[in-house]
């Protein structure tokens, strides 16, 4: 069986994996069974590093821990203060629109993750944004998790 799945685990609440095979179980319920983790949080990475519009405060966790920083390291990456990325991170203050394109570079070369953008491109995606949206993911092969465009 195939169906679409809240990826919530990841930190984020805003992840579907659309086309994920789902096995029945003994009891009747279907299995949802994350395969190849690493590939799939590379592909909402580079959704995140793409995206037409301003980081979201989990986003920007989400790449933070990805790529393996704490906030205080991102903070002097970034030239802020630590407490300032932990504002950004609740959503207390916009994140800065330089520090999130330097953040957006860094996760792209860390991940190894081409984000196929020139740096004017992404610079112009970089500006705050309440805007809520879905990272969609075709699942349908765990292998190879893509992108589905917008």
């Amino acid at each position: 069986m195939s169906t679409d799945y809240k990826y919530t685990e990841c930190g984020l609440d805003n992840v579907v994996i659309h086309g994920m095979q789902t096995p029945i179980d003994d009891a009747g319920e279907e299995v949802y069974t994350i395969r190849n983790v690493l590939q799939l949080h590379r592909t909402i990475a580079h959704c995140i590093i793409t995206s037409d519009y301003g980081m979201l405060p989990k986003e920007l966790r989400f790449l933070r821990t990805e790529i393996g920083l704490t906030q205080s390291e991102l903070a002097k990456t970034v030239q802020k203060d630590h407490q300032t990325v932990g504002r950004w991170e609740r959503g207390e203050v916009p994140i800065d629109g330089n520090a999130e394109f330097v953040i957006r570079m860094l996760a792209a070369e860390k991940l190894n993750v081409d984000p196929g953008m020139s740096v004017e491109e992404m610079t112009k995606n970089c500006l705050p944004s309440a805007e809520f949206r879905v990272i969609e993911i075709d699942g349908s092969d765990p292998t190879h998790y893509r992108p589905i465009a917008a």
